[in-house]
């Protein structure tokens, strides 16, 4: 009788194999300009790849921000608020991914990991416990006027060095959505009463009577 070979499982399959713990040196280190033929010179590149560094990093904390909020809101406007934390969170998050192509096609190297972008961002860190609905949108509107302040001397930066693609990024996307976010959020912080409206003022002549 034929002694049964054991065929070895592996064999022939080397080609399909994949290949794991693969390591090497950095392709393109972060801060450099690999130059695309896009006509724009590389200093411009360069300082607007900077810029939007400095607004993705603090997109991605203000959409953060939102998430958070969006979780932890409470009180008689939670349903209200965690739709509209949501909505803004999508917004933002949206923002995030053409702000990096934006970077990628100056020829730089987006911001990606957290860590990178704790250390980058100008937006203050918020504390992990729950706060009052409130004090989640003072918090939300202080990060707006960060992110608006900083992408409108961008934008000028921008034009000034005709990069066009860049000044109508932070202009028709960056700076008007959060601008509109900005006043959404902005009257939850009226205060006005809730069901019963108050005593109208009394006029100057009424008071003399």
């Amino acid at each position: 009788m034929a002694k049964k070979t054991t065929s070895n499982p592996q064999a022939g399959a080397e080609r399909a194999r994949p290949i794991l713990h693969q390591h090497s040196r950095e392709i393109q280190p972060y801060g450099k300009i690999a130059k695309l033929p896009i006509a724009l010179d590389e200093n411009v590149c360069a300082t607007s790849v900077e810029n939007l560094n400095q607004v993705l990093a603090d997109t991605i904390t203000l959409r953060d921000l939102y998430k958070k909020h969006h979780w932890q809101v409470v009180g008689h406007t939670f349903y209200q608020l965690h739709l509209i934390f949501d909505k803004h969170y999508e917004e933002q998050d949206a923002f995030v991914d053409d702000i990096a192509e934006r970077i990628q096609l100056l020829g730089g190297v987006s911001l990606a990991m957290a860590a990178d972008v704790a250390e980058t961002t100008i937006i203050p860190r918020p504390p992990r416990g729950r706060e009052q609905a409130p004090v989640q949108i003072s918090r939300l509107l202080e990060a707006h006027e960060i992110l608006l302040k900083e992408s409108r001397t961008m934008a000028r930066q921008a034009a000034e060095a005709g990069d066009d693609g860049t000044n109508d990024l932070l202009v028709s996307d960056i700076i008007r959505t959060n601008e509109l976010q900005v006043w959404f959020l902005s009257e939850h912080l009226v205060d006005v009463p809730l069901v019963k409206a108050g005593a109208p003022a009394k006029t100057k002549a009424a008071s003399a009577d």
